[in-house]
């Protein structure tokens, strides 16, 4: 049997082709008792709009691009909530495209998305190609969710305030009593704030020198790093690790070094993942409300679509930290 068209639904609810447009479209022109005998119709025949011919006739596919930098990092998969829950309202899909995989490949980042006839974009995480991000935004809607490096024009960032996190989680440190406080570092602008913010909040308290170990976001990264500050003779009695994945390595690190968190190491993290929930993990870490940032990166997006020209807008969520199991006051005060 073939599927059900417009033209069925128009004769079951004797109405014309237009009217069932109108209410497929979600139009307030369509009187309720007519709107109603329309989705009867609908769902009676179980039809289901074509979106080739719709796309054709708006001249729009109603899909979003999503260019993810690494699908393994928890925290985006919150974000993506808060972005797909608006772009879904909105009569949106997402198409999902990791871009490490892309880059190892050597395929252009954003072809898939051109080829496909994308509304839109939106970049979560850092994409290295900036020039390549100003030519596409001249094509369609750019926005960048979770990163600060840089932008072209006409690109929104909507990201959280990294500095002042870094802030709230070094000056919990120091109001325990810590003052030998290390922190496993980042790269990349955002790497770059929280280290200032942690570096910032240190000066503020007098609690000099700075002990910055470098590192690459990952929990082996954190582990080697704080099997590092672990072994000087003037270890820390904290560390705050620029992210969650980092800090859950500082952790086994502590464990294999005999240490017991938080008695004798306070470790905090950041981005307040479904990992630092975890119970045997229960980490001190800032919350970057990754939910958030999705939907303001979709409302920025829904408004490039309305006014595509401008500026592009810098969007900050505002931190908090969420306090756990895993820092306590330094040693030499406890007891």
């Amino acid at each position: 049997m073939r599927p059900p068209t417009i033209r069925d639904v128009a004769e079951r609810a004797g109405v014309s082709k237009s009217l069932v447009s109108l209410v497929l479209r979600g139009s307030g022109q369509v009187r309720a008792e007519k709107r109603d005998a329309v989705l009867k119709a609908v769902r009676e025949l179980g039809y289901r709009p074509n979106a080739a011919a719709r796309s054709l006739s708006e001249q729009r596919t109603r899909t979003v691009g999503v260019l993810l930098d690494d699908l393994r990092n928890p925290w985006f998969v919150d974000l993506l909530d808060g972005l797909n829950s608006l772009l879904h309202a909105a009569g949106l899909h997402m198409l999902l495209a990791d871009a490490r995989l892309n880059r190892r490949m050597g395929h252009d980042l954003a072809e898939p998305f051109l080829d496909l006839g994308a509304d839109g974009l939106v970049v979560v995480g850092t994409v290295p190609d900036a020039g390549g991000l100003g030519a596409l935004a001249r094509r369609m809607p750019v926005v960048v969710a979770g990163a600060r490096e840089p932008q072209p024009p006409g690109v929104d960032v909507v990201a959280g305030d990294d500095e002042l996190g870094a802030r709230l989680a070094t000056e919990h440190l120091l109001g325990l009593g810590h003052r030998r406080i290390a922190h496993l570092a980042g790269h990349g602008a955002v790497g770059e704030l929280r280290r200032r913010g942690f570096e910032a909040a240190m000066r503020a308290h007098g609690a000099e020198p700075l002990l910055v170990e470098p590192g690459d976001l990952t929990e082996e990264g954190g582990y080697r790093g704080t099997v590092r500050l672990l072994s000087r003779p003037d270890r820390p009695t904290a560390v705050f690790a620029v992210n969650d994945m980092a800090s859950v390595g500082a952790l086994s690190a502590a464990g294999e070094l005999g240490l017991t968190v938080p008695r004798d190491l306070s470790v905090a993290g950041y981005d307040n993942t479904s990992i630092s929930r975890l119970r045997h993990v229960w980490l001190t870490t800032v919350d970057t409300a990754p939910h958030e940032v999705g939907r303001r990166a979709a409302r920025c997006l829904l408004d490039r679509f309305e006014r595509p020209e401008g500026e592009g807008r810098l969007h900050l969520a505002a931190p908090t930290l969420e306090i756990r199991g895993t820092t306590a006051t330094p040693p030499r005060l406890t007891g």
